[in-house]
């Protein structure tokens, strides 16, 4: 079993900057793609960025553009997030997501294997 624990999420103010973190743990796993997802309350779940692990491709979702970065590191099986100039309607719960199977199917719209807990990002205003 493949575990997916992601941390770096808090209480920030609008403007400020966060790092979220997730790391793979559990059975050897070779990653093809991981993501990052969030949801608010009374909303769908949506992507938010995800990255190819073997070309190093990338995915944005028009609300993450030019704010955020999804970034991997190879050796440790882990995808971070950085978020810069968070606003209040980024505040949800932040998932990461890894699938290990290859596919032709478009980041945007890929299919994941395994997810983690979530971690909760809050921005004020």
């Amino acid at each position: 079993q493949v575990q997916l624990v992601e941390s770096g999420g808090g209480l920030v103010q609008a403007g400020d900057s966060l790092r979220l973190s997730c790391a793979a743990s559990g059975r050897p796993f070779s990653s093809y793609a991981m993501g990052w997802f969030r949801q608010a309350p009374g909303r769908e779940r949506e992507v938010v960025a995800a990255i190819r692990w073997n070309t190093g491709t990338t995915y944005y979702a028009d609300s993450a553009k030019g704010r955020f970065i999804i970034s991997r590191d190879n050796a440790k099986i882990a995808v971070y997030l950085q978020m810069n100039s968070l606003k209040p309607e980024d505040t949800a719960v932040y998932y990461c997501a890894a699938r290990e199977r290859a596919t032709t199917v478009a980041l945007s719209r890929m299919p994941y294997d395994y997810w983690g807990q979530g971690t909760q990002v809050t921005v004020s205003s």
